[in-house]
């Protein structure tokens, strides 16, 4: 028995969508545009805190630690995946990303890394809203930048 088969292409579209609208507030380091991506009571595993509860939380454990400290953050788009419930109402969108990361003397290196996100709507052709996150460098690549930017 599968579960999974090929999302319908408008909710792909709305995940892709969704991941690309979030690397644009990440580069501007806007955090208040990101805020009607993730549900209010958002719950996401973060790198300074192991859960982090609630999404004014989230901007100040994990947000404002990284967003400033990162540059050129952006998703691989055309590699997104998706698994859509049947109602079409949630879904878990995968995807893996780039960005550039600094070490303490300056120097540039590169930051890539993957998430998993769970979303949900209302009604279906509603935009998605992230109520889960679950974002992870791969391995080798250091946990701490130490940039100090505030958007382009």
């Amino acid at each position: 028995m599968r579960f999974i088969s090929a999302p319908a292409k408008d909710d792909l579209d709305a995940v892709r969508f969704w991941f690309k609208r979030l690397s644009e507030c990440v580069q501007a380091v806007d955090f208040e545009a990101a805020y009607p991506l993730f549900a209010d009571d958002l719950v996401a595993f973060g790198t300074f805190k192991d859960f982090v509860e609630e999404r004014p939380a989230v901007v100040k454990e994990q947000w404002s630690n990284v967003w400033p400290t990162i540059r050129n953050f952006r998703w691989r788009l055309d590699g997104v995946k998706a698994i859509v419930s049947a109602d079409r109402l949630s879904a878990v969108g995968l995807a893996v990303f780039d960005s550039d990361g600094f070490a303490e003397d300056g120097s540039r290196f590169d930051r890539p890394g993957r998430a998993t996100v769970a979303f949900a709507r209302k009604s279906t052709g509603e935009p998605w809203v992230a109520v889960h996150t679950h974002m992870s460098l791969f391995r080798g690549t250091p946990s701490r930048s130490f940039g100090k930017f505030t958007g382009p």
